[in-house]
Order: C-alpha cells, then sequence, then structure tokens
C-alpha cells in the first residue's frame, strides 16, 4: 500500500484526485491521510466525497475512511469496468475536479463510459470552468490520443449548483505528448455566459468588451460565443482561449457579486495576455492538469509551461510515488523520463 501524505507541498484536493486517481489506473491499494489539513474547512468535502466513491464504483474498489470532513481513507482498487455512472450532487461542488479523478481512470475501461452529473457547479471557484476543461483541457488531452466528450445540458453556479453535464469517456491509447513549439497563432475563441436574470443587463455581452477592445488593437481573429443560461443560482463566466498550430492556451474568470462585469473581462484577458508573452505552450493552470496523463502514456513526454506552480510541484512528486519514472524541470520545461 503506498502512504501519502495530504498535507504535503501545496497540500489540496488534487493530492487525493492525483493518488487515488493513479491508484485506480495501477491497481494499487493507497492510503491518504492528512487530507486538506491546512484548509479553512479540512478534510472530505462533498466534491471530493462524490469523486471518490464515483471512482470507486468504476474500478469496483472498496473505500475505507469515505465520510464529509473525514481526514483519512483507504482506497482499494479493483478491475476498471465500463458501466454508466451517475453523480449525484446536491451542492455546488466542481463537476470539472469530479472529472479530473474519473477521467485518467475511464480510459482504461474496455468500452466507453458514460458519467451523467446531476446538480454540481460547472463554473464554481477554485476549480476550471467547464469551458475551460471542454476548449482547452481536453483539446491537448486529444493531442494525446485520448477521446473524451462533453454535452453541459445545464450551468451550475455557487451556491446552489444545479448543474447537469454528460460526459463519454472512450478507451483510448495514450501517446507521448511534445509541446515546445507552439507554432503559428490561429485565433481567439472568447465565450462569454451568464444567467437569464442578467440578460438585461446585458452581464455576458459587458464581459467581452474589454476582451475585445484588446484583441481588436492587437489585430487578433477572434470567434465570440454569448450564451445566457437557465440556472438555479445567478452568475457569469469567461473563458478565452488562444488557438495556436500546435496548443492552446486559456485563461477564465467568474463573475463576482459587487464587480462590473467589464472588469471581470478585463482581468481575464490580462492573464491570457501574460500567458502568451511566457512563450511556453501550457498555461499554468493546465501544467499540473497534464502531469499525470503524461506520466501514463509510454516513453518521454516534455512541455514547457509558463510557470511551474506549487500545484505541479506537488502533483508530480505525487505522480512518482505510482509510476516508473520521474520528471525532470529545467527552467520552464518538464520531461518525463520513463525507467
Amino acid at each position: 500500500m503506498i502512504e501519502i501524505d495530504g498535507s504535503f507541498g501545496e497540500g489540496g484536493g488534487q493530492i487525493l484526485r492525483t493518488a487515488t486517481a493513479l491508484a485506480a489506473v495501477k491497481k494499487i491499494p493507497c492510503r491518504v491521510f492528512n487530507i486538506r489539513k491546512g484548509r479553512e474547512k479540512p478534510g472530505l468535502q462533498t466534491q471530493h466525497l462524490l469523486g471518490l466513491r464515483a471512482l470507486a464504483e468504476l474500478c469496483n474498489g472498496k473505500l475505507e475512511g469515505d465520510c464529509l470532513n473525514s481526514t483519512e481513507i483507504e482506497f482499494y482498487p479493483g478491475e476498471i469496468t465500463a458501466k454508466n455512472l451517475q453523480v449525484k450532487i446536491d451542492t455546488a461542488g466542481s463537476i470539472t475536479l469530479c472529472l479530473q479523478t474519473l477521467v485518467p481512470v475511464a480510459l482504461f475501461a474496455k468500452n466507453p463510459v458514460k458519467i451523467f452529473f446531476k446538480g454540481g457547479g460547472t463554473d464554481v471557484p477554485f476549480s476550471p470552468t467547464i469551458d475551460y476543461f471542454r476548449y482547452v483541457f481536453l483539446k491537448i488531452l486529444e493531442k494525446m490520443g485520448a477521446k473524451v466528450e462533453i454535452n453541459v445540458l445545464k450551468r451550475g453556479f455557487y451556491p446552489s449548483g444545479g448543474g447537469e453535464v454528460e460526459v463519454k469517456v472512450y478507451p483510448s491509447k495514450l501517446k507521448p505528448l511534445n509541446l515546445v513549439e507552439r507554432g503559428k497563432f490561429q485565433k481567439i475563441l472568447a465565450i462569454s455566459v451568464a444567467s437569464e436574470s442578467l440578460k438585461e443587463r446585458k452581464v455576458a455581452e459587458r464581459q467581452l468588451s474589454e476582451p475585445r477592445k484588446v484583441f481588436r488593437a492587437l489585430k487578433l481573429e477572434t470567434e465570440e460565443k454569448i450564451e445566457y443560461a437557465k440556472t438555479e443560482s445567478p452568475g457569469s463566466c469567461l473563458c478565452l482561449v488562444a488557438k495556436f498550430e500546435n496548443t492552446v492556451l486559456g485563461s477564465d474568470n467568474l463573475g463576482r457579486l459587487g464587480v462590473p462585469a467589464e472588469k471581470i473581462g478585463k482581468e481575464c484577458v490580462e492573464k491570457l495576455l501574460e500567458e502568451e508573452r511566457s512563450g511556453a505552450c501550457l498555461d499554468r493552470y493546465l501544467a499540473d492538469q497534464i502531469l499525470p496523463y503524461m506520466a501514463l502514456a509510454p516513453g518521454k513526454s516534455q512541455v514547457t509551461v509558463s510557470q511551474i506552480t506549487e500545484h505541479s510541484k506537488t502533483n508530480l512528486l505525487i505522480i512518482e510515488k505510482f509510476m516508473n519514472g520521474k520528471f525532470e524541470i529545467k527552467e520552464n520545461l518538464i520531461s518525463w523520463l520513463p525507467r
């Protein structure tokens, strides 16, 4: 059994997601203790708990300690079996964070795995928005040979959640990732979403006003998508994606009470420009998300990243505990070197 201290490094839920997902793929039992020890609300929160239980169902595994606020779990994985999973989330727990646990495992099933989220948040704080997940993360995963389809039936914002999302993960043989050159710039994709109750105030359009000014000044080809959605809680989100010949860079932002929609857009475009100036192929948020897949693919992978965050440093050390190989960091280049 592999023992993981959940307070190690960055100390967040990412440790739990990475450890249990790799344990399931490698069929190695693991124990995670001190889960989210330094957080304001330590231990398992709803999204962690439901993600773990769905994972156990997917791989016919056994969980011990899987209760709300638990700071220690033991996980005994079994055989990964293709099936239809339904994950019911009564809060605004993040759907994309649950998917971080389930997708790497579902890729190793013999047949497609269907996951239906009933409730939960599609676009909530401290997690990737569903548009970032679809148009940035999954685009890079596709380059590795993975096929994942996402259909957003209903948006879910904090605090009520209420999202509905259908996901289909196909069996895939992962290929190494080699991203050190972006290639030519192609276009910007800008997706602005707001609740129907905010339509009269033109929140979705206003979120795009600042990015539009910047992209026009830089004479960049831009594709805009504006959406008003029926939601249980009012909210808004913005996702900006810079498409290059070989890669995509992204930034996202959520509407906040008392903050003008124009400022949300300004913050989002400034983040994207910062990522672009780095010259790297992956933005700082995508870097730690793609690391497990680099280790699961046969052969050497290497990527340039805009910034090596504490999330990334923590994640790569957790991955090395389960996989036969090691990560090497040289400036902004991360390489996976299998043994």
